[in-house]
């Protein structure tokens, strides 16, 4: 049987709608008062709820309004109010059958009908705008999606396509779930290797002012200044595009510490103030670090590794070399810590070259880029052999950024490999 709830009416003189529904053969729930009619239709889901009001006002108006937000329903509406507008706004509240004057026992069977029949062509409709929307969406995913695969490798469109398509059979999920994963991929991949930049530029920075202390070359000052808006530039991009209710205390505790040592670092730098400066590039290194691994573990531990692996290169890169120029630079307890400090980074340094040389994640570009980082490695190590003396120093310098240049290209080509990014 069709079963319908009804709202009590507030007329003394309304009709007996119980009685006449019962005798078309339809079950009523029961009658309600205006204060349970939402409540009582989540809870029974009725076929139809049945209202007779002999005029509209806004409180009813308002219930028809919160019956549809919370439990749509068939709403059928007898009532003497013929308001145009009033009419207007009962359709809009989600009333599918509005009869004016029009009460009559024979009727209340096909009315009923006719405010289902309503209720589903209206249910239709949404659900098919939903759909298009839906599409539209998903079209917009696989776009971009595209748009990344074609920028990773030479690809044209139509091959990108298949390329989503084919994991999407491989994978038994719609091409706009695959395209969905590949972008955040890539925004999680870039993320990683722009948080590893500041891990490497805080480093950096502390290695070019021990170099400045040991000889003053102009050059020095402009690569410093270099450093500092390109540190700006990461930190300010990373706190843009990362969700700040998931990052952005991680990313406040870079920012806060970095502009202790960017303030520290617009003054004079000598001999005694190095060991302060590194105090905070090692508070900088410590907070993106923690950044960098919350980034790799949201967007796929595994699959991202090999990227925090390749940024850490850069960074230990540039930590080498700058606790090799402090414990030149430096005297006592803090030369020898800086010493040993350099013989951890140098040991790191070998075990995550071996890491990416073993690592099955391999291109032509990538294998290039590795022969190239043995090769810089090899420079910079027979330059810390030398470190003692000015020639050994500018070489130091020089070597330490050939291997910085190297590492670059590589993390690069790591963040827009295929297989990260298809995964």
């Amino acid at each position: 049987m069709i079963s319908c709830l009804l709202l009590q009416p507030s007329a003394p003189a309304a009709p007996p709608l119980q009685t006449d529904l019962e005798a078309a053969g339809i079950h009523v729930i029961g009658a309600v008062q205006r204060s349970n009619l939402v409540q009582e239709a989540a809870k029974w889901a009725p076929d139809a709820v049945v209202l007779c009001e002999t005029s509209l006002d806004d409180t009813v108006l308002e219930l028809l309004q919160a019956l549809r937000a919370t439990a749509p329903r068939p709403v059928l509406l007898f009532t003497a109010d013929a308001d145009a507008d009033k009419m207007v706004r009962a359709l809009d509240a989600g009333v599918h059958a509005y009869v004016v004057n029009g009460y009559a026992a024979a009727r209340l069977r096909p009315l009923v009908h006719l405010a289902q029949a309503r209720f589903a062509h209206e249910r239709r409709l949404r659900d098919e705008v939903a759909e298009l929307a839906h599409r539209f969406e998903e079209r917009k995913l696989v776009d971009r999606a595209k748009g990344i695969l074609m920028r990773a490798r030479p690809l044209s469109e139509d091959e990108a396509f298949r390329l989503l398509r084919t994991a999407s059979m491989h994978s038994n999920q719609r091409v706009g779930k695959v395209s969905q994963l590949v972008i955040e991929t890539a925004a999680c991949a870039e993320a990683v290797n722009r948080a590893g930049q500041l891990r490497m530029l805080s480093q950096r920075l502390i290695k070019l002012c021990a170099l400045q202390a040991l000889e003053a070359r102009s050059p020095l000052q402009e690569l410093i200044e270099q450093s500092v808006s390109r540190l700006d530039t990461s930190l300010a991009s990373l706190a843009k595009g990362l969700s700040s209710a998931t990052y952005g205390d991680l990313v406040d505790a870079v920012a806060s510490t970095w502009a202790e040592l960017r303030q520290a670092l617009s003054q004079p730098t000598d001999t005694r103030r190095l060991a302060q400066l590194d105090a905070l590039a090692e508070r900088v290194l410590l907070h993106a670090d923690r950044l960098v691994a919350q980034l790799q573990s949201a967007g796929g531990a595994t699959r991202l590794h090999v990227v925090n692996v390749a940024g850490r290169q850069r960074m230990l890169s540039q930590r080498l070399a700058k606790q090799a120029l402090l414990g030149e630079v430096l005297r006592g307890a803090a030369a020898a810590a800086a010493q040993a400090e350099a013989d951890k980074a140098r040991q790191e340094f070998e075990m995550g070259l071996a890491y990416l040389e073993g690592a099955p994640l391999t291109t032509p570009e990538i294998r290039d880029s590795l022969d190239e980082a043995s090769r810089g490695w090899g420079a910079l190590t027979r330059a810390l052999a030398l470190v003692g003396r000015p020639d050994g120093q500018r070489a130091l310098a020089d070597s330490s950024e050939a291997l910085l240049a190297v590492f670059e290209r590589l993390t690069d080509r790591y963040e827009h490999s295929m297989q990260i990014l298809m995964g």
